[in-house]
């Protein structure tokens, strides 16, 4: 009676998203520096003033040259160039100290921006995505984010007025050296221009190259005993290394474009200096320049090495930036839960008025339709009702729509058609958090959220007592296996002391913690053996006392223990009654019990067999 159900994984994956334009990626890159505006602008203005200390430098050293020839004091500018020195130190030191902050706030605030909108997304727009993909967005792609959004911004700003600034004076200085200094940047900006798209193509590929291979680690990493006691070792690693390949391909075609982008310019800047060396010297012998002249502009040919590196820097930092601002904004473009805009308090609905709220189901289905794609439907026409208190079971063959149901009471998936009310309100008038709060839910592989059995256990219920937790521990058998833990309820999850049948009763007791209105449990026996089955069964029958419970059903026990059982195929309810009932007069329910191999003559055999 095993079910599995059409996942959204399956049906409602991501469509690739078109490549956008450089002006559209920069847009995306620019809407995360905006709320810094005025850091960034301060940062900026550091920049400039450092800058400017910078092309003051070479004149002052003029100054010193011209000085010791005129046999005039050397104190003067002797002290200028010192001065210029420690300012210029200081303005740097609060400069990176300044973007540097900058940066972390902007990575910490794209990371906040992805981890809520991944805890506030639709469970679909979720579970069509990779796991260890979705990671990579979170730590990969912010990291890059980081210096696109600090300092290849300042950068590009610095470098062309420095770059501007430095031409301006060396036109001061002398035209004609001039002509052969921009000649090579004219070739080095043309060639950058040719590059930089490229560059900005590898790095995207890379990125998204870098995801896939996340999302391939984590689910081997997951599955990593499925794939050991399959001899599958060898097979899986090259899977994941075909991922890995691709990442380094495309990262060494970003590498190599780099290469050439760096090799051309700094190759034209080197090819300037010499010509300036010799066209300099040529002049000085001419008497066309003084050789204080001549030096102040090498020391500016020098000095234009550092813009035009600092923008090459900052345009190849940006094209990897740019990359990962569009993955990063992709996220945007996740459906969230409608009412979970501004998150609201977790209580629970007002009580309808007269007979709902004092004997009515807690819960009804009306000729429920959904599914994963809007064509294609799990479930047709369900209709159920769940009484305010007792046990009600879902059978059925694989692909039935036993676990859509329960996605649907929960709200991870809207119905297409039909209603769904909660003690009489219909759910389109409640929120989300307003239904979840009525529920709890253990699922079939039972997923423990990282910490310590005590965080786990009071993950739903954080105000739960020790006296408490301690009685549904008891309720599930448990207490005595933690207390022979060295660490108790301290004892992280990651552990491998607890087996996952322990892991399976703590997802119980959990659920039991929060003492819901209904209980939902995909199969909550399925890890355990018999003795500890009876106790979460004895735990089950006493919720039923006073809530209600819903299990998705796939053991003989299960089924034994329901107060109404409701037989589902292709999505249909096909059947519905006691296990008496259905046993006598439904041949798919009689072929389903027959399938677990217990020998069941008679309604009362099987009570004997319970």
């Amino acid at each position: 009676m095993t079910a599995t159900e059409p996942d959204a994984a399956d049906t409602d994956s991501p469509a690739p998203t078109p490549e956008r334009s450089g002006r559209e990626r920069l847009r995306i890159l620019l809407t995360f520096v905006r709320p810094h505006r005025r850091t960034l602008g301060l940062g900026l203005l550091l920049g400039l003033a450092a800058t400017a200390m910078s092309l003051a430098t070479p004149m002052v050293t003029k100054w010193v040259l011209d000085t010791l020839s005129s046999g005039a004091s050397l104190s003067g500018p002797v002290t200028w160039l010192v001065a210029l020195m420690l300012v210029g130190s200081v303005v740097g030191l609060f400069q990176w100290i300044l973007l540097g902050r900058l940066a972390e706030d902007v990575v910490y605030e794209a990371r906040e921006s992805i981890v809520r909108r991944y805890l506030r997304a639709r469970v679909g727009a979720i579970t069509s995505r990779p796991a260890g993909e979705l990671v990579t967005r979170v730590t990969s792609d912010t990291l890059l984010l980081r210096e696109a959004t600090s300092n290849s911004l300042v950068s590009l700003v610095n470098g062309f007025i420095s770059l501007v600034g430095t031409l301006v004076l060396m036109a001061v200085l002398d035209l004609v050296l001039l002509a052969s200094t921009v000649a090579a940047i004219v070739v080095v900006a043309v060639a950058m221009a040719l590059l930089l798209p490229g560059i900005g193509k590898a790095q995207h590929r890379t990125q998204e190259a870098v995801g896939r291979l996340g999302g391939a680690v984590e689910g081997a990493v997951r599955a990593v005993r499925t794939v050991k006691a399959s001899g599958a070792e060898e097979r899986q690693s090259r899977t994941i290394l075909a991922d890995a390949r691709d990442a380094r391909r495309h990262a060494v075609t970003a590498v190599r474009t780099e290469a050439v982008a760096w090799t051309v310019s700094w190759g034209g800047i080197q090819l300037a200096i010499i010509v300036i060396l010799g066209l300099g010297a040529w002049r000085v012998s001419q008497d066309l320049l003084a050789v204080s002249g001549l030096v102040a502009f090498l020391l500016y040919a020098f000095n234009i090495v550092g813009p035009i590196t600092e923008l090459t820097q900052a345009f190849t930092t940006l094209q990897s930036g740019l990359a990962a601002a569009e993955r990063i904004r992709e996220v945007g473009t996740m459906e969230l839960e409608e009412d979970d805009e501004a998150p609201r308090a977790a209580a629970p609905p007002a009580r309808a008025a007269g007979g709902q709220a004092a004997g009515g189901p807690v819960l009804v289905l009306d000729d429920v339709t959904a599914g994963y794609t809007a064509d294609t439907p799990v479930v047709h026409g369900v209709s159920l009702e769940v009484p305010r208190r007792g046990h009600v079971a879902l059978v059925g063959p694989s692909g039935a729509g036993k676990t859509t149901v329960l996605a649907l009471l929960l709200r991870f998936l809207e119905p297409d058609s039909g209603e769904l009310r909660l003690d009489g309100v219909p759910y389109p008038a409640l929120s989300h958090a307003e239904v979840r709060a009525r529920f709890a839910y253990v699922e079939q592989e039972t997923p423990v959220v990282p910490g310590t059995i005590r965080e786990n256990l009071l993950f739903s219920r954080p105000e739960a007592t020790d006296e408490e937790v301690r009685a549904v521990l008891e309720a599930v058998r448990l207490a005595a296996d933690l207390d022979a833990l060295p660490d108790g309820l301290d004892t992280s999850l990651v552990s491998s002391a607890v087996s996952g049948g322990q892991r399976q009763r703590i997802a119980l007791a959990r659920a039991l913690l929060k003492r819901p209105d209904v209980l939902l449990l995909d199969e909550a026996t399925s890890q355990v053996d018999g003795l500890t089955e009876a106790a979460i069964h004895d735990a089950i029958r006493a919720h039923t006392r006073h809530g209600a419970v819903v299990t998705v059903a796939h053991r003989l026990s299960t089924v034994l223990d329901a107060d109404r059982i409701l037989v589902l195929e292709a999505g249909r309810v096909r059947a519905a009654g006691t296990h008496e009932e259905l046993y006598a007069s439904d041949e798919l329910y009689r072929d389903l019990v027959a399938a677990l191999r217990i020998a069941v003559d008679d309604p009362e055999t099987s009570a004997a067999h319970a």
